[in-house]
């Protein structure tokens, strides 16, 4: 079937030989999303589980739990902790939560998975970025900058920078434990 060239019912002298053929992306997929400074921040594709947009009252609050935390979230059986990342990366402006949706990015390495609540996606949620350009960042906050691997400049002329931040460094982070 697939040698013959007659399968989808023309003769292979029909076919056009200006069909567009499907670039490669360069780089690795990944996911653009804001603090609610309105700092973006990205992390890859591969440590993402899922993306999802939660009403506040299905984030149950835990009592005594550390204040990074917002609560837990029943994701289709299994409950994970939703943690606020702006706060976490020490963010000044504080997370709204009286919305009608949080999102919520679940990021999972080996057993581990967590929520993390920010403020929104970008417009280019999904970006190929090539990782061969990150360069080391500059003018991080000092709360910040052992969970940034680097950052692509964007915008030389407005110093417009997407950090990439490194999930399983926030995964295994002392700071849950405060």
């Amino acid at each position: 079937m697939v040698g013959n060239t007659n399968f989808l019912g023309k003769n292979s002298e029909d076919i056009s030989p200006d069909i567009e053929k499907l670039e490669t992306p360069e780089g690795e997929l990944h996911l653009r999303f804001f603090l609610p400074s309105g700092i973006e921040l990205a992390l890859p594709a591969t440590g993402i589980r899922e993306v999802m947009n939660q009403p506040p009252e299905r984030i149950t609050p835990i009592p005594n739990a550390s204040p990074l935390l917002l609560g837990t979230l029943n994701l289709r059986g299994q409950v994970i902790w939703v943690a606020d990342l702006g706060q976490f990366l020490g963010d000044p402006v504080a997370l709204n939560t009286q919305r009608q949706d949080i999102p919520v990015i679940a990021v999972e390495e080996q057993d581990t998975l967590l929520g993390l609540a920010i403020d929104r996606i970008g417009e280019n949620a999904m970006d190929w970025l090539d990782s061969e350009q990150v360069q080391p960042a500059t003018n991080v906050p000092d709360s910040m900058a052992s969970f940034v691997i680097g950052e692509w400049v964007l915008n030389p002329k407005t110093n417009q920078t997407l950090r990439l931040l490194d999930q399983g460094k926030i995964l295994r982070s002392a700071r849950w434990a405060s």
